[in-house]
């Protein structure tokens, strides 16, 4: 063990599994710190010997999981783009600690971490699924926790959603008309259904019913999306 000084505060150093521990004691007196160190060594220790059979995983990186996460996710999913994006910020907030680190009280504080970033609920939710995915059997008992305090998922709003003001449908028709595929502009059908620009361009006539008014989808960023029918 070793205590030292950064300002007026003590930090606390050693090694564990391997790996070296640094961190701040957030103390000025040397003994409170040398407790400090003492007590999370003991919760490294227990949290190591949790789970017989995944030590090692346990005090991974978490970062280094979720690259390997995302690796597999690529190959068994279409796109890819929204779990790099949701896994990009668990990285960039918990990317440096250990699976042995996550509690219930490190998802409860990414969750409002996130809210003050102004992100979704909706948002949030799912990342923090990718989260507990990440941690195994951890973050199933964590899941199961968070559940019965009813805290596990962040409240989303429900109800019909806002309809397009004039200024977001001419914004909108700018953009169509400077993109690259000239699919976009000409049917407007961005503004009209809301369908996503690689579901537009992948729109065929035989999905187009003007009797009853609707378009069906094909190809989607979601199986969920796939087949659904637009006014």
């Amino acid at each position: 063990m070793a205590l030292f000084k950064r300002g007026e505060i003590w930090w606390y150093e050693f090694l564990f599994a391997r790996r070296r521990i640094r961190e701040s004691a957030k103390t000025t007196s040397k003994t409170v710190a040398r407790l400090t160190e003492q007590k999370r060594r003991r919760e490294l220790e227990e949290g190591f010997n949790g789970l017989k059979d995944t030590r090692q995983e346990r005090i991974r990186a978490l970062s280094e999981i979720a690259d390997e996460y995302l690796a597999h996710y690529r190959l068994r999913h279409k796109s890819a783009k929204f779990a790099q994006h949701a896994l990009g910020n668990v990285k960039r907030h918990l990317g440096s600690a250990m699976v042995v680190d996550i509690t219930e009280k490190t998802v409860t504080e990414y969750q409002t971490t996130r809210l003050n970033e102004t992100a979704a609920p909706k948002t949030i939710n799912e990342e923090v699924g990718f989260l507990l995915r990440l941690l195994g059997d951890v973050g199933d008992v964590i899941r199961m926790r968070l559940r019965r305090r009813k805290a596990l998922k962040l409240a989303v709003r429900r109800g019909p959603a806002n309809a397009y003001t004039p200024e977001e449908k001419l914004a909108m028709l700018a953009a169509a008309k400077a993109a690259r595929s000239r699919a976009i502009y000409p049917p407007h059908a961005g503004i009209e259904t809301g369908a996503r620009d690689a579901e537009i361009r992948g729109l065929q006539w035989e999905r187009v019913d003007p009797a009853k008014a609707i378009v069906t989808l094909g190809d989607s960023k979601t199986e969920a999306g796939e087949g659904r029918t637009i006014p």
